[in-house]
C-alpha cells in the first residue's frame, strides 16, 4: 500500500505511570535489545561530549540490531531550544533528532 511504519514512538505521563516498564514488555515480545538512559547523560558542560554521547549510543543500538532506544527525561534536552548559554544543548539536541532521524554525513 506504499505505508512506511513509523521508526519510533513518544510516551508521555506522569513519572510512575510505566512508561520504561512498557517499552521494555515492547522490546521483549519484539525480540530486541533494550538500551535505556537519561538524557541527562547527554548533557555537559563541554561542547561536544553530548553530540559524542548520542552517537555512541546509536552506533551500539546499530551493533545489536534490531534494538529499542529508551531516553528517558527526553524533556531535559528537548524541552530548551532558546539561550545562547545552553549551546552545548543544543549541539547534543540536533545530533540526537539526527540520529533519530536516521541522516548521515
Amino acid at each position: 500500500m506504499g505505508a512506511t511504519l513509523p521508526k519510533g514512538i513518544l510516551l508521555t505521563g506522569q513519572p510512575g505511570t510505566g512508561k520504561t516498564m512498557l517499552a521494555k514488555a515492547l522490546a521483549n515480545e519484539a525480540g530486541c535489545t533494550f538500551i535505556a538512559t537519561s538524557a541527562s547523560s547527554f548533557e555537559e558542560v563541554f561542547v561536544g561530549v553530548g553530540s559524542e554521547r548520542i552517537k555512541k549510543l546509536f552506533k551500539t543500538a546499530k551493533k545489536q540490531a534490531p534494538a529499542i532506544i529508551f531516553i528517558d527525561e527526553f524533556d531535559s534536552i528537548g524541552g530548551r531550544r532558546k539561550g545562547e548559554d545552553d549551546m552545548h544543548l543544543r549541539a547534543s539536541l540536533n545530533q540526537l533528532l539526527s540520529q533519530m532521524d536516521g541522516l548521515s554525513d
